[in-house]
């Protein structure tokens, strides 16, 4: 799919602001709203544009460590990368699951209260996973620059 530059100015606006009015927005991009209206909607069915969700604080949610894992499969074959996949969809705590072309297999982003919690994941769920042979943990210390 093409974006001119309107599309890509109303992505930019919802991207920072995805509450923002429809009057606002046109104004904003210098449209009317009618336009503006019927580019996001063909902006979400191209599928350029996923949804809408709140941002919310985790480390207001109690969930502050943040640790980065790397994972090595037993097995690479495509029905344990599979079982590996749906398993790991199960698992809350995981915030991010990355196929990664390493020396291993997959990198997790995830996400608990403190490094007791992260201990019990890691050690009960984890480490639990299809065809899971090893991990390598690396906890962050601060989160210079975060997505949201």
């Amino acid at each position: 799919m093409e974006l001119d530059g309107f599309d890509s100015s109303i992505l930019a606006e919802l991207a920072a602001d995805g509450r923002i009015s429809a009057t606002e927005l046109a104004r904003r991009v210098g449209l009317s709203k009618s336009p503006v209206l019927a580019r996001i909607r063909r902006l979400e069915e191209a599928g350029v544009i996923r949804g809408y969700r709140a941002n919310l604080d985790p480390v207001r949610l109690g969930r502050a460590h943040v640790a980065f894992v790397e994972v090595r499969l037993s097995d690479t074959r495509e029905a344990a990368l599979q079982a590996f996949n749906r398993a790991v969809l199960a698992v809350p705590e995981v915030e991010e699951c990355h196929m990664i072309a390493s020396r291993f297999d997959y990198l997790l982003k995830v996400r608990t209260a403190d490094i007791q919690d992260y201990r019990r994941v890691l050690g009960e769920k984890i480490s639990a996973l299809p065809h899971v042979a090893a991990t390598s943990t690396y906890v962050a210390m601060e989160a210079v620059k975060d997505r949201f």
